[in-house]
């Protein structure tokens, strides 16, 4: 089974930055794609970012394109977030997620393992 725990959200004022991290067990996290959701209060969750299993290509959502930056470090079996110039419209409960096979790692649905979340809020 596998187990994802993410961990650095917090508060932050509107052009700061913050750092998600999710470290993943449970199977060989490096033959497999990651991504990072969000979910704000009465809206559905959405795929933010997504990275393949080697790091060699990624996928944004237009919403944080130029402001979030999604890497991984195999040996280590984290996939982070690095989110700048904030805006209050970030905040949400985020998650990571992994999908279950080998399929098209920018489509929501292929994802079928979560963590518990984090929550970002950006204040103005």
């Amino acid at each position: 089974q596998v187990q994802l725990v993410e961990s650095g959200g917090g508060l932050v004022q509107a052009g700061g930055s913050l750092r998600l991290s999710c470290l993943a067990s449970g199977r060989a996290f490096s033959t497999y794609a990651m991504g990072w959701f969000r979910q704000a209060p009465g809206k559905e969750r959405r795929l933010v970012a997504a990275i393949t299993w080697s790091g060699g290509s990624t996928y944004y959502a237009d919403s944080v394109k130029g402001r979030f930056t999604i890497s991984r470090d195999n040996a280590k079996n984290t996939v982070y977030l690095q989110m700048t110039s904030l805006k209050p419209e970030d905040t949400a409960v985020y998650y990571c997620a992994a999908p279950a096979g080998y399929s098209d790692y920018r489509l929501e649905d292929e994802y079928d393992y979560w963590g518990q979340g984090t929550q970002v809020t950006v204040s103005s």
